[in-house]
């Protein structure tokens, strides 16, 4: 068997923290000893805590993780950048990182003269650059502006320039950091034909991005990294399956959190008959008749007469089991404690659904369903069933209330409730209907990549 082309084993790296003591003077740093070994574990940080793993050669290994995690610094250490702390990095054939693109440029020199001074930093020959000149140009699109000093170019194009000479390098390991964003979406194409390129002549890439379903499809194992820690590492779906899970977990506990917040700034009822107070919601006070007929112009909050409450609101999956973030299409259950200090005949439960910026998406109450109440009291649960949540990706609150027939409430819960839709697929809106396409013989499209 070969030997892998990048091998990471046990490696650490830390990083010291600023604001904390500094040295006053070099000679005081040199007299320390070891800079960062004899930092109090408060003045330092692990970016990278034991990490191992190994990439083979002609594989593509996807890097997954938070802002944070120790994607970059991975990078880097392969890239010989920076050196670990701990540990050993090893990595077999010639290098190219599209990591800072541009690393090196002169501002006031042309594009000409720094594709020539970037080229022999990365490895190339003056005879090297001079045959690939051309196609660096051509794949950049700045022939119209190559001789024209570099300070002139926009940020998309001194980014492109930096992005042709580092891929035309023909490297045997290419490193790549989020790049894709260097220019429009046709260069971006460009880009992900000149990996597939590189991945069909057997180069070894090693790719950081946030791009799941870029993982998914063009890498053949990944690794994902947390808070500096290796979590899981094999076959690309799996660790990106275990990732997003994860993501979805951490975005619970946000939304848990922002909404008790919002709910305790909102406070209890007022006693007044559908009138909120100006602390309870943004715009202030909303006439009692108006509750039920243009909400719109009230901010999040919660208000009602008392008498029956809403104790406790939930949002469940299909089986019962609570969460506050869904995927497109899945079943979704929302489920009311109610408590009635004392018999109700009159009463209306209604939930409305509102896109983050306070959008109507959907709005719908028991009375409207030509559901006739007859008697509510004590603690019961009221729960309204989504088969299913027909939603584009993106943030939603809720509305809940309880009110009576004529629209006064009893209790009114305005945007104090959250949930989430996750999408694989990034569609525009806020409705994502069942549908399917059908094509006559003569439309083809390439197999996904």
């Amino acid at each position: 068997m070969s030997s892998p082309a990048i091998t990471l084993t046990n490696v650490s790296k830390t990083y010291r923290r600023y604001g904390g003591r500094q040295f006053s003077t070099l000679k005081s740093a040199l007299l320390s000893g070891d800079l960062v070994r004899h930092l109090r574990p408060e003045e330092t940080f692990q970016a990278l805590k034991h990490v191992s793993f190994s990439v083979p050669k002609g594989c593509t290994y996807g890097v997954v993780g938070r802002n944070g995690s120790g994607k970059s610094t991975a990078l880097k250490l392969v890239a010989g950048i920076t050196k670990p702390t701990e540990g050993k990095v090893a990595v077999e054939g010639r290098i190219s990182a599209l990591i800072e693109l541009g690393a090196g440029f002169h501002p006031e020199i042309s594009g000409r003269e720094n594709v020539f001074i970037n080229g022999i930093m990365l490895g190339l020959s003056k005879k090297e650059i001079h045959k690939r000149f051309d196609e660096i140009v051509e794949f950049a699109e700045l022939t119209e502006f190559i001789d024209a000093p570099v300070k002139t170019y926009s940020s998309g194009m001194y980014m492109r320039l930096g992005f042709a000479v580092a891929i035309h390098v023909d490297p045997d390991v290419l490193l790549v950091d989020e790049v894709l964003a260097v220019g429009d979406e046709g260069f971006t194409h460009k880009c992900l034909d000149k990996f597939g390129e590189f991945k069909r002549r057997g180069k070894t890439i090693l790719l950081v991005t946030h791009s799941l379903g870029l993982v998914e499809r063009f890498c053949d194992e990944a690794v994902w990294l947390d808070a500096g820690e290796k979590k899981a590492e094999g076959d690309p779906t799996r660790v990106v399956g275990t990732y997003v899970t994860d993501v979805a977990r951490q975005e619970e506990r946000f939304l848990k959190a922002a909404d008790e917040k919002a709910r305790l700034e909102a406070g209890g009822l007022e006693g007044s008959e559908g009138v909120p107070s100006e602390a309870s919601t943004k715009p202030g006070p909303v006439d009692a008749t108006a509750v039920s007929t243009d909400m719109n112009r009230a901010g999040e909050g919660r208000w009602g007469s008392g008498g029956v409450e809403i104790t406790s609101v939930a949002f469940e999956t299909a089986d019962g089991q609570p969460t506050q973030v869904f995927h497109t299409g899945e079943p979704m259950r929302v489920t009311l404690g109610i408590r009635a200090a004392a018999p109700v005949r009159d009463f209306v439960f209604g939930i409305g659904i509102f896109t983050a910026d306070g959008v109507s998406v959907y709005g719908t109450n028991t009375d409207l369903e030509e559901f006739e109440a007859d008697r509510l009291e004590g603690d019961v649960n009221v729960t309204m069933v989504i088969d299913s949540l027909d939603l584009v990706e993106g943030t939603y609150k809720l509305d809940v209330a309880v009110h009576k027939r004529d629209g006064a409430p009893y209790d009114y819960h305005r945007l104090l409730h959250t949930f989430r839709v996750k999408s694989r697929i990034k569609d525009v809106g806020i409705y994502r209907p069942k549908h399917s396409w059908e094509f006559s013989p003569g439309v083809k499209f390439k197999p996904l990549k």
